[in-house]
């Protein structure tokens, strides 16, 4: 298999949890910090893309950066680039963690969808 990128948060408990997780698999991963390196517009395009799922699955809803931002009322009104864009600008406005291989994109960690991902 090809590299498994972990997008985290080291502060969030969820990143620790799966982070745990990964490892006790034995599952070798390149870690990404989601706030010093966020992603750019046109990787979660890419990942939005690959997973199958709506872009707003890809935002953290329950961050404080997204209350402070009033987004869940603004986002219905943007366009998906302007979202795309507007994920780009904070990490802390992207869900973490997030699990990109190379047949799977998951923003979030559930045990049951990282399994079956990654043949577990």
């Amino acid at each position: 298999m090809s590299e498994i990128l972990f997008l985290e948060y080291p502060k969030c408990s969820t990143c620790r949890k799966a982070r745990t997780w990964l490892e006790q698999q034995g599952i070798a991963f390149a870690d990404r910090h989601i706030v010093e390196q966020q992603p750019s517009a046109a990787e979660l395009r890419d990942w939005q893309q690959r997973s199958g799922l709506p872009l707003r699955r890809f935002f953290n809803t329950s961050g404080m950066k997204y209350r402070e931002l009033g987004l869940a009322a603004k986002l219905p009104g943007m366009s998906e680039e302007e979202q795309l864009a507007l994920l780009a600008t904070d990490g802390m406005l992207v869900k973490r963690p997030l699990l990109v291989t190379e047949s799977a994109v998951i923003p979030g960690f559930r045990e049951e969808s990282w399994r079956a991902a990654l043949g577990r």
